[in-house]
């Protein structure tokens, strides 16, 4: 098995291409769509520079996966889809999330809320193979109610669940997010072997440190900040929740979400022919007195 990793700057966010490279097959994790806001522009060089890489090693990719519905990035899953062929896969539960949001954004009862917008979805322990690999679905919610982590061989994909030890875990203040059941879902990727090597979703370099993407189940059991193996679960939702009060929205958080639930596509056109996505208004955040 052969993991490369791939850093989108702008979002802190990590792509992977997880490949078996005698069968010359791989799967693509994460991928970024690229979002200006100060000019709402969309593009796809993060995802070229991913594309560069698998057309040099001549790797078919059969399925691209999301770990969640993301809130501060676009995905870029349709590019791979287009480009390769690659079936989108996410969740079993994402419903749920497109459900919470279609109310949120008003898409209307024409905006189905029951994942068909993907090619897959996968719950608790079901397995996809490309090669000789096998990408095994592994329900961790908390972050958000369809959160998966994606276990191949002794790697796992763990998206907004843990962030390296130095910097943490995952906010749980989304629409379905919760500090408890994220605590348990924690603690259910500390009852894997400690050599189970975690691989991010996104590193945000604290103290300004070069970026990290992987870590361990040891590593994370002994030093993560927030959730080591020796706090209690009521100290860690009390901790949770008193920090999550005081967070910010994601930046990206309203163009990313109305597009990661469509399995990233883009608005309809209207009828000049430009898409638009909506801005919902005095819904996020706290009200001010000024």
């Amino acid at each position: 098995m052969k993991i490369q990793h791939f850093f989108h700057e702008d979002t802190s966010t990590f792509t992977y291409v997880v490949s078996d490279p005698t069968a010359a097959v791989g799967i693509v994790v994460d991928p970024v769509r690229d979002y200006d806001p100060a000019n709402a522009r969309t593009s796809h060089d993060s995802a070229e520079a991913v594309a560069r890489y698998i057309d040099r090693e001549g790797l078919k990719i059969p399925f691209v996966v999301d770990t969640h519905a993301h809130a501060d990035h676009l995905t870029a899953l349709p590019f791979f889809a287009e480009r390769y062929g690659a079936r989108s896969v996410t969740g079993a539960a994402v419903g749920v999330v497109q459900e919470a949001f279609r109310d949120f954004f008003n898409l209307g009862a024409g905006f189905a809320a029951d994942g068909s917008q993907f090619d897959i979805l996968l719950d608790e322990g079901e397995q996809l193979e490309f090669g000789s690999l096998q990408l095994e679905a592994l329900h961790t919610p908390g972050h958000t109610p369809a959160h998966m982590s994606w276990k191949v061989g002794d790697a796992v994909f763990v998206g907004d669940t843990l962030f390296m030890p130095d910097y943490g875990t995952a906010r749980c203040d989304f629409p379905g997010g919760s500090a408890e059941t994220l605590y348990d879902s924690i603690q259910r990727l500390y009852a894997m072997p400690d050599e189970t090597r975690l691989f991010m979703c996104h590193d945000y370099r604290p103290g300004g440190r070069p970026y990290r993407f992987e870590t361990t189940v040891g590593e994370q059991k002994r030093s993560n900040v927030q959730l080591d193996q020796s706090t209690t679960r009521a100290d860690y939702v009390a901790f949770r929740n008193q920090r999550d009060s005081g967070l910010a929205a994601p930046k990206l958080i309203l163009p990313s979400i109305q597009v990661n639930i469509r399995a990233g596509a883009l608005p309809e056109p209207e009828d000049n022919g430009t898409a638009y996505l909506k801005i919902p208004l005095n819904r996020l955040g706290r009200s001010s007195s000024k």
